[in-house]
């Protein structure tokens, strides 16, 4: 197989295997990479909604002028955080609305990628606050607390896993 004229599946910005028969202009790929991120984008988008409203309806219940302090405070966070995060989820859509037809898609996706990590990173952190909080409140101070560091165990690990894997991906041949 001969090498695309335009260079495509080779280079820094390269994400396709050029021997699976996959030809594409740089500006192919840079549409199904902004396709792929939208796609990506609308999971997120459904997890950063539902943490959102639960935390909404929280403030709502009887039980919440109960909380002490430290309940109160970490709800607190992780409403501060649902927002980050679903501005977070925002900000791609908003970035090509002030890019559009300016001839930067290659930038859009680069952009748009690190916020839709940034996004996944707060939503990730937020599941485990939000699973602190409600073992805080069912179960307790010290079940809570020991629900909220296992969580954020997982969540590290986790992340620390992925990256590990996505830079082996680099790596290995």
């Amino acid at each position: 197989m001969t090498a695309h004229p335009t260079g495509a599946g080779a280079g820094p910005d390269a994400d396709a295997d050029p021997a699976d028969g996959r030809i594409e202009t740089a500006t192919e790929r840079y549409d199904r990479n902004w396709n792929e991120l939208l796609q990506e984008l609308r999971a997120v988008q459904t997890g950063t909604q539902i943490l959102s409203g639960f935390l909404l309806a929280v403030a709502f219940q009887p039980r919440f002028e109960e909380l002490d302090p430290y309940a109160h405070t970490l709800y607190l966070c992780l409403v501060v955080a649902a927002g980050l995060a679903t501005l977070l989820g925002l900000a791609p859509v908003m970035l090509h609305r002030a890019l559009f037809r300016q001839h930067a898609k290659q930038r859009l996706v680069r952009t748009a990628n690190r916020l839709l990590i940034a996004q996944i990173a707060v939503v990730s952190f937020i599941a485990a606050g939000v699973t602190g909080l409600i073992f805080d409140v069912a179960a307790g101070r010290e079940i809570g607390v020991l629900a909220l560091c296992i969580a954020a165990v997982v969540v590290i690990g986790f992340w620390s896993i992925m990256t590990w894997t996505g830079w082996r991906a680099r790596l290995d041949p």
